[in-house]
Parts: C-alpha cells; structure tokens; sequence
C-alpha cells in the first residue's frame, strides 16, 4: 500500500490540535503520525487497542483516529467505549473492511468518519480539517449563552426569552425547541431532525407532535409581531430566518 504525503504550511497559531491514532500496523502509523506532525498536530500513537483505551483515559483529544482489526481490544469495542465516555469528540474508523454493513456497524458505534485502506494522506487530512472545524463550531455555539436572530433573544442560562424587549413565557420543551432552531439560523430542519435532537426519539410520521409545538412557539413569538421569524419549507420541514 503506498500513502502519499504532503503539507500544508502551517497556521501560526499556538493551540494545536491534538489527535489519538491507534493502528498496530507500525509502518502506516508512523507514516501518519510523521505527516500529521508536519501539518502542525500533536500526535499520539497506539500500536493496539489497549494502549489507545489507556492513552484516551489518561489524556485529553480533539480527534480519534481509530483501525479496526487491532489487538486486545478492536477498533469497533475501543470506539464504543470512547463514545460511552466522550458523546462528542470526532472520530474517524481507518480500515481495509470495506463493506457497507461494516461501515454502518461503525457508525452505529459512534464513528463520524471512514476511511478505506489504500487511501492517500490529503483524503484523510481534509477529512481531519473537517471534522475539527465542525467540532470547533460545535464548541463555540455550545459556550455561547445568548442566542439571537432579529429581535428575538435567548439568554440560555437565565432561560429568558424576549422579543422587541418584551418577555415570552415558554415551556421546557417549547424552550428547547426554540433553542434548536437558534442553533440553526437559516437553516431548513426536517421534522426528523427535530424528532432526534429534540425528543431524542425516532420520528414517527403518525404524529403531529413536533408541527403542534412549532405552532405553539409561533402564537408566542410570532403572532403579535408583524415579522414573522418562524417559516415552514413546504416537504422539507421550518427554518427560523429573517425574511
């Protein structure tokens, strides 16, 4: 298997990333670990999935990079087992199985990436990128404690809504609810994503559960405004914008 390498120059910045490859394929680790360094990451390496079980206990990452097929312990129990621990830090499975079921057990255990062997270096470092970007937005919104689109206001926690200075009354779940859509400004989110991230339930086309509680935060925060926030894409789900 031949792995081409190449760099980026690296971003003057202090904080880098740290990241956990575990693969008992010592040469393909080493190679990794070398360009991973040259890109400006921090790299720790675990030749079985003991040590990375031990490494990840006793150490702090952004991302893990995880082979399946290592000893002790394979790459799918190691995944489950930093899922249990860490609901959020990326993780990217590294692996000659290229099934579909293999891939979908994978994911069912947590994984946020795949990436097949032979794979060159530049496929797996964008990937990286991407993943670190989308957890280091995550981080942020996660920090922010006021969230607001036109005069509508969120203090997350006081848990106050406002809106034009005037304060809305919500429940729990209308709360929640609201906050999903904050979270999600301009963006189209189906009735199934809000089912998931929301009621953390599967959703169930039967039910008019989720469209009740849009309406319900829309006689709240919309009716007595005459610019109306909350908007229904027809077949696709509601977005929260300014028009």
């Amino acid at each position: 298997m031949i792995y081409k390498l190449y760099c980026e120059q690296p971003k003057n910045n202090s904080m880098k990333h740290s990241i956990l490859l575990v693969e008992d394929e010592k040469k393909l680790a080493d190679t990794l670990q070398a360009g991973l360094s040259e890109n400006n990451y921090d790299v720790a390496v675990a030749y079985n999935g003991q040590e990375g079980s031990d490494l990840f206990a006793n150490s702090e990452y952004d991302l893990i990079m995880l082979d399946i097929n290592l000893p002790y312990i394979n790459g799918y129990e190691l995944c489950k087992i930093i899922r249990q621990k860490d609901k959020h830090i990326p993780i990217i499975l590294i692996t000659a199985l290229n099934f579909i079921d293999n891939k979908l057990q994978g994911f069912e255990l947590g994984a946020d990436d795949y990436i097949s062997k032979p794979f060159e270096f530049r496929e797996l470092h964008a990937r990286v990128k991407s993943l670190l970007r989308r957890a280091d937005v995550i981080q942020e919104l996660a920090g922010e404690k006021i969230l607001k689109v036109a005069d509508l206001e969120m203090d997350i926690n006081k848990k106050e809504v406002k809106r034009a200075g005037k304060k809305i009354v919500l429940t729990a779940k209308e709360f929640q609810l609201l906050e999903y859509f904050l979270r999600n400004i301009d963006k189209v989110v189906s009735r199934e994503d809000i089912a998931r991230d929301v009621w953390e339930m599967n959703f169930d086309p039967q039910t008019n559960v989720i469209d009740v509680y849009v309406n319900f935060l829309r006689k709240k925060i919309d009716k007595d405004f005459s610019s109306k926030l909350i908007h229904t894409q027809v077949g696709m789900g509601y977005v929260i914008k300014t028009v």
